[in-house]
């Protein structure tokens, strides 16, 4: 439920696409992600400057950057799983790993490799860091719009954008990429309904890949200091989201509990009047005795065990859980079926925890059967029951706890 909360939900897309004689084509698109949705925030092209998209964009936004043209070496070669030293004399000759960023794109069985000196790129991330910006995901060539093909209303296999020529055979797998200054695509192209320029859907796909890098297969160069950076930026979203989300449940149990408390004390104040009240009489003493007596049974009934916190109870049941176990159910003083049966009405058993879930093995159960025996309050611990279960691959195990 909280996942959509751990992602980027404000992202822009850059592409600096660098000419033969040295001039740039920036162009820019941000996406903001709400709920299951993602909307275009803002879209520029033909920039020219890093400089200039600071009239566009504010500080501190995470950017996906792509990088083409003049100083990006692109490869078509048989596909390799991992590129290291050893192969990599096949896609450069004499040339040395350790000075290049690379992209290794799969499609099929080719693998499409770009290239960029670490000094180039480094340059262009530099740059943004010092306009006050975030770049996370540095991508090569067109191969990032991999992951949005599926957005655009493109049906054949052969596509042009933006120059970028793409052949795809009929499994949609890329075949042959070629760069044409000249080409353009034949008619226009949508993102769902809405219309884009082709020159901005190389910025939108780095954009959604930033938004959505924790799902996605994401189409990148390997570049170490930004991966740790995204990583990070992704752990501090989970970290706060989660935090948030546990002072929500506490404030919950919290007011819970002291709703609960004020009632039963309002109710045992009452029946503490009527105790007194009755106590003048001796004729009506035994009439008095038995509605404290129903009223005790009544507060028995409610789960009401002399102000046991059982809610805590169960957080340590779930500190103590091995990883190898999945939770189904937690009841607090359950049915208690052979009673009912025998006075043919409901009894609920008391003071206990029955705990049903799935395990690969005995064993983690047992072992965590043995740790909530060392908390204080357990009386008793048995297993009930352990079936497993042909069809989930798994046994499934009925535990109860007395405190």
């Amino acid at each position: 439920m909280l996942e959509n909360y751990y992602r980027i939900n404000q992202a822009a897309g850059l592409s600096v696409h660098i000419k033969a004689d040295g001039e740039l084509q920036i162009d820019l698109c941000s996406v903001l992600a709400a709920g299951s949705s993602l909307e275009i925030e803002k879209k520029e092209t033909r920039q020219t400057s890093l400089e200039q998209i600071r009239q566009h964009l504010p500080e501190k936004t995470p950017i996906a950057l792509n990088l083409s043209g003049k100083g990006v070496l692109l490869k078509q070669v048989p596909k390799i799983e991992e590129l290291d030293q050893s192969n990599f004399s096949s896609v450069l000759p004499n040339g040395n790993l350790d000075d290049f960023f690379v992209q290794n794109f799969i499609s099929g069985e080719i693998s499409f490799i770009s290239l960029i000196r670490k000094s180039e790129a480094q340059r262009w991330i530099d740059q943004l860091c010092q306009l006050g910006y975030q770049p996370l995901i540095l991508s090569l060539g067109p191969f990032v719009i991999e992951n949005i093909i599926s957005q655009l209303n493109i049906y054949d296999g052969d596509l042009i954008i933006s120059g970028h020529h793409i052949n795809r055979n009929k499994q949609l797998a890329w075949t042959a990429y070629h760069f044409d200054p000249q080409a353009s695509a034949p008619f226009a192209i949508k993102i769902g309904n809405e219309k884009i320029g082709e020159k901005l859907i190389i910025p939108y796909a780095a954009a959604f890949q930033l938004v959505l890098a924790s799902k996605l297969d994401r189409v990148r160069a390997e570049v170490e200091s930004l991966e740790i950076n995204l990583n990070k930026q992704l752990s501090n979203n989970k970290f706060k989201v989660q935090g948030f989300a546990v002072l929500i449940i506490v404030f919950v149990l919290l007011l819970a509990n002291f709703i609960t408390l004020t009632m039963l004390n309002s109710s045992n104040a009452e029946l503490i009047k009527k105790v007194s009240a009755s106590a003048q009489s001796d004729s009506s003493q035994r009439l008095f005795d038995e509605k404290i007596k129903q009223s005790e049974a009544h507060l028995r009934l409610l789960g009401w065990d002399g102000g046991i916190n059982k809610s805590t109870l169960i957080d340590q049941l779930c500190s103590l859980l091995p990883p190898e176990i999945k939770l189904s159910s937690i009841s607090v003083d359950p049915i208690d079926r052979s009673a009912s049966r025998a006075q043919k009405e409901l009894i609920f058993a008391d003071r206990e925890l029955q705990v049903t879930g799935s395990s690969d093995a005995i064993i983690p159960v047992n072992e965590w059967i043995a740790r909530i025996k060392t908390r204080p309050w357990v009386k008793n611990v048995q297993i009930e029951s352990y079936a497993f279960d042909s069809e989930l691959n798994k046994g499934k195990f009925l535990i109860s706890i007395t405190f």
